[in-house]
């Protein structure tokens, strides 16, 4: 066996069907008193659900979080948290709520709960990503990650389905990448393997009747393992290109972890054939790269950036960014694969088979 080092990330875990009704006692357990409550517009009607069970335990509900955390609504969020007295704060939804959450945290050092409605994983991190000026930094930092995190699968029963999937998806690659991550350790590569056989066998599930509670938990169950290993381990070559392509050109988040991903394994196949093969059985496949391609597109996920509102004419300045400061990848990728970077961005741009 190999030498590794691992340091397992600090959290607390609330899983089940109707953990929703725990919240007040995880807030007793943190010893909160008022708590701003975080969402999308689209989701404001959850986070005044929650903002009612808490009574005069909420600060106020602040339903304006957005894709990629743009540093205006980090700041603006930061001073409501601050205006309203808050102590904490609740982000109850997706990626781009719990990523709102992790910018305040960063800034205020105040504790952040997290309630997962999607797939993404972030709240199992200590991950955050701000956009500024078109350009989207990450960095790591214990500040932002979750005290607790409560995960009740009733909450995503109505996730639509195109949703599901593509968040689904994007759980994946974060297991994916852990595969083959440079700090990788036996631990990580069990989870990994588990939560990507976990989403992978909900998908069909789900496909076939959405509301399916088994399904949604399985989903849940893998979204929880896939941000794990994301937070013990580092990101490579497909989260690159995916904080690229969203924080430069502001496109849809899982979508293009769904489109990418199968095109960032193929790339690294040959130098990461052990992972390669860990992915393929997890999702029942003879290869993992075309197993995801064929996972994504058979259950109605986007399979071309094109298809999502990339342009053409921005995949040279793409390629660019991706290569100008490259993450570490089993196959190296900064300014000397330029081309090679291109031709990966054209393939998933075509929606073509992984090659």
């Amino acid at each position: 066996m190999r030498d590794f080092v691992f340091n397992g990330l600090p959290s607390r875990v609330v899983f089940g069907a109707g953990s929703l009704s725990c919240l007040e006692r995880e807030l007793d357990a943190l010893r909160i008193g008022r708590a701003l409550v975080l969402s999308t517009a689209q989701q404001e009607k959850l986070a005044h659900r929650i903002a009612d069970s808490l009574g005069e335990r909420c600060a106020g509900v602040y339903p304006r979080a957005v894709m990629h955390v743009p540093i205006e609504t980090a700041r603006a969020a930061r001073e409501e948290a601050s205006r309203r007295n808050a102590d904490c704060i609740i982000a109850a939804g997706g990626g781009s709520t719990i990523g709102l959450g992790k910018a305040i945290a960063l800034e205020s050092g105040l504790p952040l709960l997290a309630i997962p409605t999607t797939y993404a994983g972030s709240e199992m991190t200590p991950i955050y990503g701000i956009t500024d000026g078109g350009i989207k930094r990450t960095g790591k930092d214990p500040k932002v990650l979750p005290r607790t995190v409560i995960y009740d699968p009733d909450l995503t029963l109505d996730l639509p389905l195109s949703v599901s999937v593509t968040s689904g998806m994007n759980a994946i690659a974060h297991a994916a990448e852990g595969l083959y991550a440079q700090d990788r350790n036996p631990l990580m590569e069990l989870a990994a393997q588990e939560g990507i056989a976990a989403i992978a066998r909900a998908i069909p599930e789900l496909h076939r009747a959405p509301r399916d509670a088994t399904a949604r938990a399985d989903a849940l169950y893998g979204a929880w393992l896939c941000g794990m290993v994301l937070g013990n381990v580092g990101m490579a070559l497909h989260h690159k290109l995916c904080h690229t392509l969203g924080g430069s050109f502001d496109l849809p988040h899982a979508d293009v972890h769904t489109i990418v991903l199968p095109h960032a394994l193929a790339f690294n196949a040959s130098a990461a054939p052990e992972a390669m093969s860990r992915i393929a059985r997890a999702i029942h496949a003879d290869s993992a790269a075309d197993g995801l391609y064929e996972l994504a597109k058979a259950h109605g996920a986007p399979v071309a950036l094109k298809s999502i509102g990339m342009r053409h004419e921005d995949l040279d300045r793409a390629a660019e960014l991706a290569v100008s400061s490259p993450y570490w990848n089993p196959r190296p990728f900064g300014p000397a694969q330029k081309v090679e970077i291109r031709e990966l961005l054209q393939r998933a741009f075509d929606g073509v088979r992984p090659d």
